[in-house]
């Protein structure tokens, strides 16, 4: 024989998983977003260092230049 008050309980299950399941994607979603932001800071950090640079080197060959 089936024993149905069992089965009243498989809503509640679901919404516990269906929660479970949704903040376990939030959390990913955010360690992405985390893990993006530190990338792009790194590249403009990067591309700055790099400007500079070739706003050196056009100093020194300005300066060569002249001499």
């Amino acid at each position: 024989m089936i024993n149905w008050k069992v089965l009243d309980n498989i809503p509640i299950l679901l919404y516990i998983l269906a929660l479970k399941t949704l903040i376990l994607c939030l959390g990913f979603a955010g360690v992405k977003i985390y893990q993006s932001k530190k990338a792009d800071a790194a590249l403009k950090l990067q591309q700055a260092e790099r400007k500079k640079l070739a706003q050196r080197t056009q100093e020194l060959v300005e300066n060569l230049k002249e001499d």
